[in-house]
């Protein structure tokens, strides 16, 4: 049985976790096209590449199919409920950084908190009948979040497109997503909200706590762990 190692399967997210490995004497690759999700390791016996998107990584950690996974601690937190139970963070990579944020339209100028949002959604159920919509892909932490807080009167809508986007299609009044810089809110004329950071992300080396472990398997992570330092 091979250790099994599961990669994002495209984009910066997989050339910067291939520069990862390969800094540290694992050289990892894609076989064939790009449309293929095979892989091969070099550096090490016993490791076996698997190229999943970043959202599946989290899933298949917890189911136990991966033994190690790259993935974000956004995704890992909002895909397992339970996730220190499932899941064992190794360590962080330095790259992929983003922040998990409510935000709001800039022209909102007496909406800069989480009490402000509080308020206005009570006014704006008010007004209008229905409850405040914040559009986002991660319902979970939103919405233990906005709990923990005390904000009511609201109410998610899902997003797996351009949120940023859904304030000014008018099918939100806020959102809340990943940002790393800030531009794309800036250029959609939102504002974060000064108490606003739900959760600080990057892209993280993760061990499953629930994956098979025979004596060979434990032997190849000792060794693949030692050499990443």
């Amino acid at each position: 049985m091979s250790l099994k190692l599961g990669v994002p399967s495209k984009g910066r997210l997989m050339e910067k976790t291939f520069s990862w490995f390969e800094k540290r004497g694992i050289h990892l690759s894609r076989s064939g096209s790009d449309r293929e999700y095979a892989g091969r390791v070099d550096g090490i016996d016993g490791v076996s590449l698997v190229l999943l998107s970043a959202g599946e990584i989290p899933r298949e950690l917890a189911a136990g199919r991966l033994h190690l996974g790259v993935t974000g601690t956004d995704l890992v937190h909002e895909k397992l409920p339970r996730w220190e139970q499932q899941v064992e963070e190794l360590e962080t990579l330095g790259f992929g950084q983003a922040d998990l944020i409510i935000a709001v339209p800039r022209a909102w100028v007496d909406v800069d908190t989480l009490d402000d949002l509080d308020a206005a959604a009570a006014a704006f159920r008010a007004h209008h009948g229905h409850r405040l919509r914040i559009a986002t892909k991660y319902h979970r932490l939103v919405r233990e979040f906005l709990t923990g807080e005390g904000v009511a009167d609201y109410a998610l809508v899902d997003s797996q497109g351009a949120t940023e986007g859904t304030v000014k299609n008018e099918t939100a009044e806020a959102i809340a997503d990943i940002t790393s810089t800030g531009e794309t809110l800036r250029a959609n004329h939102l504002k974060i909200l000064s108490d606003g950071l739900i959760l600080r992300s990057q892209a993280t080396l993760w061990r499953s706590r629930v994956a098979e472990t025979p004596d060979d398997v434990r032997v190849t992570l000792k060794t693949l762990l030692k050499k990443l330092g």
